[in-house]
């Protein structure tokens, strides 16, 4: 089995990836091989793509990174690619997900679409690289339910649904989710290139 470098820090993207990935490849985290630089791209591709040449530079192996955020309608499509740092610091998820809450208090319900976007991208030694998109629509909740996942997972609501992304089993939220459909699609063209 091949070992690919997950380049993230971010601990619940770990866990989902090795969900998603695991039998595939043998995952090899970050850990403390080196620290990725900021994230600096104008689109989620340029991040995700940057993260993955990075991770290959730093350590040589093949490395699979994503960068993913949440897209509010009524917002023009922010936090986006500031997502993680839409509060000021990066990761402060609980702050991240205040905010958002306290700048669409007044928008009204029809007006709460939102989606989670996740680009995905691999990076090979020999240079070669690709970049896929997920993305998972749904509504804004007015306030957080749910406990499971990270991130904006407790105030986005799937079309179709009436539960948020954190009241999801794991199993059921990889199967829907922006990140679990990139990775999916990832998946075959990572494995064709390394072979």
């Amino acid at each position: 089995m091949r070992r690919v470098l997950l380049a993230t820090q971010n601990p619940g993207k770990v866990v989902e990836l090795q969900r998603i990935l695991g039998g595939q490849v043998e995952l090899v985290a970050i850990g403390e091989q080196y620290v990725p630089g900021p994230e600096t791209g104008a689109s989620f591709e340029d991040n995700a793509l940057a993260k993955a040449v990075e991770g290959v530079r730093a350590t040589g192996l093949p490395t699979v990174a994503d960068d993913s955020g949440l897209e509010v309608d009524a917002l023009n499509a922010m936090p986006g690619v500031l997502s993680a740092r839409w509060a000021g610091r990066h990761g402060e998820d609980l702050a991240n997900l205040m905010l958002l809450l306290a700048q669409t208090t007044d928008v009204p319900d029809e007006r709460r679409g939102a989606g989670f976007v996740c680009a995905a991208a691999y990076a090979l030694p020999d240079g070669r690289s690709a970049v896929v998109r997920g993305e998972l629509r749904g509504m804004l909740a007015r306030e957080p339910r749910g406990t499971g996942g990270f991130g904006y997972d407790p105030v986005l609501v799937p079309t179709g649904l009436d539960v948020t992304t954190a009241e999801l089993e794991a199993a059921e939220k990889d199967r829907i989710s922006h990140r679990g459909k990139a990775f999916r699609l990832l998946a075959p063209r990572l494995m064709k290139a390394l072979s």
